[in-house]
């Protein structure tokens, strides 16, 4: 059954306009009225779940629906990851947030360090994140998730350091002596949230990890070789949520 991200209000027996986005993608699969499909709202608070919902008309670039009933369908990972991520090259940024989203991860920050190529601020930052933010609902749309990741503002690790939360793990990836094994790290609950560093490429400088291990990053490594920046955190997440 088709899925569609729909960030409004859903209740049974509600009937309502779809947003643009999924009418043009309802559209363009030629659905038509009577046809079934899938919404959720994507909130990371909230009841979650999906709805299934019938169509009722099909205008010219306008989509109705009569929401039928609810499913309470939870596809999320028991332990809430979170990573910040320093930011890479266009494409490969944008793949590492959508294969993070089907993962499971439940936030991302996009990290301004010293050797990201990308340097966001302003008016082009806030379209990248809501770009990013996009990539991600439509990486939900196909896995099946009913609540969407966060992609944060990007910020310096320093900026994240002033507003962080108190509670949870926190590992740096990193390729320095003295690391340990991610899998010694994690501790036995599995309820406890993980805040992964990881840099862009060219990894972080010495002066951004030794900020990292004065805050409390434990270092971690992922085994013996080096990972792409936009594949190790990946890993991490993976290994996080066995």
């Amino acid at each position: 059954m088709p899925r569609f991200y729909c960030p409004l209000p859903l209740t049974a027996g509600a009937e309502l306009e779809l947003p643009a986005g999924a009418a043009r993608h309802v559209q363009v699969l030629r659905l038509q009225p009577g046809d079934t499909i899938t919404l959720f709202d994507g909130a990371q608070d909230g009841p979650g779940g999906e709805w299934q919902a019938t169509i009722t008309r099909m205008g010219r670039s306008d989509v109705a629906v009569r929401i039928d009933q609810h499913v309470a369908a939870d596809r999320e990972n028991t332990r809430p990851v979170h990573l910040l991520a320093g930011i890479t090259a266009n494409e490969r940024m944008d793949w590492l947030v959508e294969k993070a989203t089907e993962l499971g991860v439940t936030s991302i920050t996009p990290l301004l360090a010293e050797r990201s190529v990308l340097k966001l601020k302003g008016e082009r930052g806030d379209k990248k994140r809501a770009h990013w933010q996009a990539v991600a609902v439509a990486a939900c749309e196909q896995c099946g998730r009913n609540r969407a990741p966060v992609i944060h503002e990007a910020v310096t690790l320093a900026q994240w350091l002033q507003q962080a939360p108190a509670q949870g793990l926190r590992a740096v990836l990193s390729l320095a002596d003295g690391t340990q094994p991610l899998q010694q790290v994690l501790g036995a609950d599995a309820a406890q949230p993980v805040f992964f560093l990881s840099g862009p490429e060219g990894g972080l400088t010495e002066q951004e990890e030794l900020l990292a291990r004065n805050s409390g990053f434990m270092p971690v490594t992922l085994g013996p070789r080096v990972l792409r920046a936009e594949t190790a955190p990946l890993a991490a997440l993976v290994l996080s949520t066995l």
